[in-house]
């Protein structure tokens, strides 16, 4: 059923491959802030899907099942192509990687959880976890496209700095929230 808020996802999933190209050149600051901007309506996109299928009551199976895997093909498309770049590099790759695990462990405990007939909801927390790691990513890209957009007095990249500390914010949340997730899976495992 390709409702206006089904069709925000599925624009979302489309959008990947042309975020993912103008990110391909590292150095290509153009190509990075164009990825930002596309970065950011995805987002917004990704905002008002989930609120139109609510407020207008227009919620659907494939929305919801859509929905999380538009998040985590964004997702998981970005941290490669940042990793690549060696825009997320050293230690803080660790971080990149807790994100990739998490999200491809709670999808198969969701799929197992879904074939038990056994309803997961998204925690508040969660719901953090998701919105720190939508602002590191947008802030790691916004950092290739502004290279000389420094913290006064020092060599750091604004935009840079503030993704690297919501990166680790979101590996910790990522791994609270995949505790939570487990611990509900293992009451339905033999």
């Amino acid at each position: 059923m390709l409702t206006l808020p089904n069709i925000l996802t599925l624009s979302r999933i489309l959008a990947v491959p042309v975020l993912v190209a103008l990110m391909w050149w590292p150095g290509w600051h153009t190509g990075y802030l164009a990825a930002w901007c596309v970065y950011s309506l995805m987002g917004i996109t990704d905002y008002f899907d989930g609120y139109l299928a609510r407020s207008r009551g227009m919620v659907s199976k494939l929305g919801q099942f859509l929905d999380p895997i538009a998040d985590k093909i964004m997702i998981a498309s970005v941290i490669v192509v940042l990793v690549a770049n060696h825009d997320v590099e050293e230690v803080h790759v660790i971080a990149a990687l807790v994100i990739l695990l998490r999200e491809i462990a709670v999808s198969g405990l969701r799929e197992f959880l879904g074939g038990l007939s056994v309803s997961v909801p998204v925690s508040r927390l969660a719901k953090w976890k998701t919105t720190f790691q939508i602002l590191a990513l947008g802030s790691f890209i916004l950092a290739g496209g502004l290279p000389g957009w420094m913290i006064p007095g020092t060599e750091q990249n604004l935009p840079q700095a503030f993704g690297l500390v919501t990166l680790w914010g979101a590996a910790v949340l990522t791994l609270m929230t995949g505790w939570d997730y487990l611990r509900v899976g293992l009451k339905h495992m033999d």
